[in-house]
């Protein structure tokens, strides 16, 4: 294949799966009408998991899974945890809100890298961070919100907190153990699939609703934006920087915050606009210093947040 031709399929793939994942926090907030939320946590992480070990055995993989004990645990942060909170804070929190307070992210990573690890993080890289923080109290509002609204805002960042809690912890295995980035996912997803059913089974909740839209969703969530997620990102890693590809991390949340204004009137007031604006530049920052750095010698940190973009932008 001509490599500018691959490297253009790679651009249209970058753009497929960023649509993708950015629509998919709508489908997941219109999704609540009918489901509890951490019933359909439980279930589109069951088919999800099902899913990535499809991609699999497709790609002739190994299904043995490695250091098991530690992927249990990563299991339970990454898939029980942030899927279950994210799912959560759509009940009442607006879908654009929500997927920008998550993708601040890396905004907790960076620290969490530089304090645990030693890893060097410099002064833009701080500058961002700032800028990040500046975001969040434009957006939370804490001066207005109400209860309910500040609960789901407090929900989505600790979703953000989980994020980058397991992007550390796979860090460890892969530091310890030699695994492959694919099926750590399937396995880590399975883990925590099975703890979410557990809570679901035991937690109170309504009925189920078997709408066409409910189906609808939990095969977009499985098969769109986990088990073709996946190949997508598969390919574009195998033909892209990853410097360039983990710029899908700036492309989702804007996707996610358009879609929700167009589809579900979802209009940020004026402070919530400022601190999107200001996430968004700091967004920018990590990202192009990231895109600049991947051909030399990158700072660790930074491979981390892109490491953690890879496994945990199929759960979203």
């Amino acid at each position: 294949m001509n490599p500018n031709h691959g490297s253009r399929l790679a651009l249209g793939a970058l753009i497929l799966l960023s649509l993708i994942w950015g629509y998919n926090w709508v489908v997941m907030k219109q999704v609540m009408q009918y489901v509890d939320p951490f019933d359909f946590s439980a279930l589109r992480t069951l088919l999800g998991a099902a899913a990535l070990f499809g991609v699999l055995l497709a790609r002739r993989g190994s299904l043995r899974p490695v250091a098991v004990v530690p992927t249990i645990w990563l299991g339970l942060v990454q898939t029980a945890g942030f899927t279950a909170v994210i799912q959560w804070a759509l009940v009442n929190g607006g879908a654009g809100k929500t997927v920008v307070l998550v993708y601040a992210m890396p905004f907790w990573l960076l620290p969490m890298a530089w304090w645990l690890f030693g890893e060097r993080v410099g002064r833009v890289q701080w500058i961002a961070v700032v800028l990040a923080l500046i975001g969040l109290v434009f957006i939370l509002e804490p001066w207005h919100a109400a209860g309910g609204s500040l609960f789901s805002d407090m929900l989505a960042l600790s979703g953000s907190v989980l994020w980058a809690a397991s992007s550390i912890m796979a860090k460890r295995m892969r530091q310890r153990f030699q695994v492959d980035l694919l099926s750590l996912t399937a396995w880590q997803m399975l883990f925590g699939a099975l703890a979410l059913s557990a809570v679901a089974w035991v937690l109170p909740s309504r009925p189920i609703e078997p709408t066409a839209y409910f189906f609808g969703a939990l095969v977009f969530c499985a098969v769109a934006a986990t088990g073709l997620a996946w190949l997508l990102w598969l390919f574009i890693l195998d033909r892209l920087p990853a410097g360039l590809a983990g710029l899908s991390s700036l492309a989702v949340p804007a996707i996610g915050v358009l879609s929700a204004w167009l589809e579900l009137g979802e209009q940020p007031s004026g402070s919530e606009s400022v601190g999107m604006l200001f996430i968004g530049g700091a967004l920018v920052v990590v990202s192009l210093l990231t895109l600049g750095t991947r051909t030399a010698a990158a700072p660790k940190a930074e491979a981390a947040v892109e490491e953690g973009e890879a496994r945990c932008q199929a759960q979203r």
